[in-house]
């Protein structure tokens, strides 16, 4: 196994350019690194960056259609705003509590009363019927409320019918409950290079070129109605799929055009579901990707990974 020479380093310095940036989508470049990199910094996106979500719901009263059970996973996943999960404690490391909500440190409490009395109107029971103990943990639907919108619903009551509990917030990971994810999606893909043999394209007719055109799936290329040449108008829209390659070994013109993935740039789309804002999901992500570094890097220190590598080097 050959190995790299005494005091070799790989250590590259990643770019990052910001595309687009709102409060719950964000599209941005992530340049000079390779899959590895890319990879752990979407997973932990997903899996590892904390928010608040209701772990403990206790049921007083629920004359509804929904079980106890029922109710309590709705509620679990109701999005609460969680820019501050991040100082927050788990409950399970907390020593100012026992996690029974009272804690200022691990919890935050939230109560629900309803009841329907109009006999000819059904009442919805929305996450903005909520009411929580801390002004900054709050569902999001009343974080964002406008004009007539009424929240996530949770359940519908008819006349005499009621639902009266207490619920527990706790912060939590993705990685022991999806409830606590606060991606909706996290996405990243190779930048495409593509290249387009102007020679040979010029051989092609006009209806020629526009069969080739037409036949990725996906608007990369296009016909310049001036010049009528062929022309990449969103190289990120090609999927991989190498219809527009096969193409055109089935007209007899292989090497119409090259495609290759650029190993070292990844155009990432990252949507959040609200519990906090597209821009501190990446922050985040990246502060505990690089703690996860670090701890590395003292086991490194204290001759752990030494040992490693003496072994394969061994080997």
């Amino acid at each position: 196994m050959e190995r790299p020479a005494a005091g070799a380093s790989y250590q590259r310095f990643p770019r990052v350019r910001i595309r687009e940036l709102r409060d719950e989508f964000a599209k941005f470049e992530l340049r000079d690194t390779d899959a590895s990199v890319a990879n752990a910094l979407r997973r932990v996106m997903i899996a590892e960056v904390p928010t608040v979500a209701i772990d403990l719901v206790e049921i007083e009263s629920n004359s509804s259609v929904l079980t106890d059970e029922f109710i309590a996973h709705r509620l679990g996943l109701i999005p609460l705003t969680s820019s501050a999960a991040m100082a927050m404690r788990l409950s399970r490391d907390c020593d100012a509590c026992d996690g029974d909500g009272s804690c200022e440190y691990c919890s935050v409490e939230f109560h629900l009363a309803a009841r329907a009395t109009d006999s000819g109107q059904t009442l919805e029971v929305t996450a903005m019927d909520l009411r929580s103990t801390d002004p900054k943990v709050c569902p999001v639907d009343q974080a964002d409320a406008a004009g007539d919108h009424r929240g996530i619903l949770i359940v519908k009551l008819r006349r005499g019918q009621e639902l009266r509990l207490r619920a527990i917030a706790r912060k939590g990971i993705g990685k022991d409950h999806a409830k606590w994810s606060p991606a909706a999606t996290v996405t990243f893909m190779y930048e495409p290079d593509i290249h387009i043999n102007e020679e040979l394209m010029e051989t092609l007719t006009l209806e020629e070129k526009q069969s080739w055109v037409e036949s990725s799936p996906t608007k990369v290329f296009d016909i310049d109605p001036v010049t009528q040449q062929v022309t990449v108008v969103d190289p990120e829209a090609y999927t991989y799929d190498d219809e527009v390659i096969k193409k055109a070994e089935a007209m007899g013109k292989p090497g119409l055009v090259e495609i290759n993935a650029k190993e070292d740039s990844f155009v990432f789309t990252v949507e959040t579901t609200g519990a906090i804002t597209a821009y501190e999901l990446i922050m985040n992500a990246i502060t505990i990707l690089r703690q996860k570094l670090d701890a590395i890097r003292l086991q490194d220190d204290d001759g752990d990974l030494g040992e490693l590598d003496a072994h394969l080097v061994g080997g």
